[in-house]
């Protein structure tokens, strides 16, 4: 079995790299976002192919199927993307190192695709959005899933600020060209979806 147990003596790099090819989407300091697929990470780092190369120091936050967000400082351009660091706790990186050795030993082992939660788009899309100051923006459901929903907005609301979806409490964790995701602060069974959003 694989694990990202280090030999101290490795002192160039601090965390063993992981051959995973993962969907996601990153930011850049425009608030522009773009896929990407990854090439390797650690919990220290990652390459990412990515069509608009990030500049030297810029600061970019990756969102990742199986991990999530994780944001960094870009330090390398490579063929047809560039690598950056992960900032993170070490409570953080330990999670991520658990991850990363379960989805490096599902691959060798064949394991099956372990989908987080489905999104589908509801029957009746229009929602509230409140904002912490109580502010309630209409806005349009375009998905959502046990754990979070992606709205059409105008409004521009920092990356985690608590926000109210319908009565489910929220924050926000991405934008994107049109709109926001939120992720709920608890994650919702098909009853609480269906009774919201249904």
């Amino acid at each position: 079995m694989f694990s990202l147990k280090v030999p101290l003596s490795d002192e160039r790099r601090r965390h063993q790299r992981v051959k995973v090819a993962l969907l996601g989407r990153y930011m850049l300091s425009s608030r522009r976002e773009y896929p990407c697929q990854t090439i390797d990470m650690s919990p220290g780092g990652l390459a990412l192919i990515a069509p608009v190369p990030a500049q030297q120091g810029e600061r970019v936050v990756a969102y990742l199927d199986h991990i999530g967000r994780v944001e960094g400082v870009m330090v390398r351009a490579i063929p047809n993307g560039f690598a950056m660091t992960v900032g993170a706790t070490i409570r953080k990186r330990d999670k991520l190192a658990a991850q990363l050795t379960w989805l490096a030993n599902r691959s060798i082992l064949g394991l099956p695709e372990d989908r987080r939660h489905e999104r589908v788009t509801p029957r009746n899309p229009r929602a509230m959005l409140i904002t912490e100051d109580g502010t309630e923006t209409e806005v349009r459901i375009i998905d959502v899933s046990l754990s979070g929903a992606a709205v059409t907005t105008t409004l521009d609301l920092p990356i985690g600020a608590p926000v109210m979806l319908g009565r489910t409490a929220a924050r926000v964790v991405r934008h994107f060209e049109k709109g926001l995701a939120v992720e709920f602060a608890r994650t919702q069974n098909q009853e609480q979806l269906a009774e919201q959003f249904g």
